[in-house]
């Protein structure tokens, strides 16, 4: 199956095309073209959208993991396959004015820094790109913040998301510079990039994640590996799967950490089966490449309501468990590293959706986001300082 361009002017309105069997569907609908791609997954097709007017020219790009339309050569919307692509070359339109062609994807830009913008309190990349699940990380007197690339909230890729991880990192929260995609969507069975963890070690920077597969596939725990934490590679020979005792298709957003002998721990939301109740399921490695299960989560939940984007932060020597429920972030504190924990009169942290921490210039900075009709939008923070007690004061 090869990749492929096709090009074409919107010479009339409406506008209309369409290979046999609607493998492929281009019409637009007053302003607006959609084009429909069906593939052997899913009996839908897969959407495009984009504004269009009378003498547009459109590209639909169509490749093996992911598929792109272009007007006037700006990219206005993007979607990932899954599957067998049923339209290919050789396949006849309805209408003649559609080049095809064998697509060849330009180099990627190698530099560390792509951009620069100012102030990242209210802001989502572009127009129609939105901002999911934030992972800050401090790195000397840098503030990073890797986050869920969204399109569509949440209903690409026939609901699996298609979440990818972006990067942007400061150091005085008023200049942001934007850095190359840490984790892509390279093959078209990964249904979505679930939200993670960095941790450096050895001089190499890792990022710990899920990759969600759909219905009842079990998301293995993969990682992506960096000499300079700004350009990453996935570790195709690394990856795990948790345990049959737990929900494993529903497996995701590993927190990662090194206690102070030297053990690395990892926190993973999940659920206990046979208890039919949401946990933060507990493993732990020597070395980060063989983990072990515990057998007793750091957290269980009441009911089946699963724990997510758990985060843990070490402050004023004590320790802080974060994590959300239904998007809503709370946290517990203690004296000991996993265990003894206690929840705050308010236990509350308010800082719109599924925030994660990093301590920053003595200070707790959470980084969410708030969320426009649906899943995703804007960025946000929240500082936070603790009293006497270890109870968080927000600011």
């Amino acid at each position: 199956m090869k990749d492929l361009k096709l090009t074409f002017v919107v010479d009339e309105m409406p506008f209309y095309a369409v290979s046999y069997s609607k493998f492929i569907e281009i019409q637009t609908d007053k302003d607006q073209l959609h084009c429909k791609v069906q593939y052997d997954s899913h009996s839908e097709p897969l959407v495009l959208k984009g504004g269009v007017k009378q003498g547009d020219g459109v590209s639909v790009v169509l490749m093996k993991h992911r598929i792109e339309l272009y007007v006037n050569g700006a990219l206005v919307d993007e979607e990932w396959p899954m599957g067998k692509r049923l339209f290919d070359m050789g396949d006849s339109f309805e209408l003649d004015a559609i080049s095809t062609e064998e697509y060849i994807a330009p180099p990627k830009e190698v530099s560390s820094v792509l951009g620069e913008f100012y102030g990242a309190e209210g802001w989502k990349p572009a127009e129609n790109v939105f901002v999911g699940d934030c992972m800050p990380y401090v790195r000397g007197d840098e503030y990073h913040v890797l986050y869920l690339k969204d399109r569509h909230h949440h209903y690409s890729k026939w609901g699996m998301g298609a979440h990818q991880w972006e990067h942007i990192s400061t150091k005085d929260f008023s200049k942001w510079y934007v850095h190359p995609m840490a984790v892509e969507i390279t093959d078209p069975a990964e249904g979505s990039i679930c939200t993670g963890s960095w941790i450096q070690q050895g001089g190499v920077e890792y990022l710990y994640y899920t990759v969600r597969r759909g219905g009842t596939i079990a998301a293995p725990v993969c990682r992506s590996v960096s000499d300079d934490g700004y350009r990453f590679k996935k570790d195709l020979n690394f990856g795990f799967i948790l345990p049959e005792k737990y929900n494993r298709a529903r497996a995701r957003d590993p927190k990662i950490i090194k206690d102070k002998d030297g053990l690395f721990h990892m926190i993973i939301t999940t659920s206990l089966l046979a208890e039919k109740k949401g946990c933060l399921a507990h493993f732990v490695s020597k070395d980060l490449e063989n983990w072990q299960d515990t057998d007793k989560p750091i957290y269980i939940s009441e009911d089946g309501t699963e724990p997510e984007c758990p985060d843990y932060i070490f402050y004023k020597n004590r320790y802080y468990l974060i994590f959300s429920l239904n998007a809503k972030a709370r946290y517990m504190v203690s004296e000991s590293p996993f265990d003894n924990w206690r929840t705050p009169k308010n236990p509350s942290v308010p800082c719109a959706s599924v925030p994660k921490g990093a301590v920053w210039k003595d200070k707790i900075v959470f980084a969410g986001y708030k969320g426009i009709d649906g899943y995703a939008g804007t960025m946000t923070f929240k500082t936070a300082t603790a009293d006497e007690n270890g109870e968080l004061i927000f600011h």
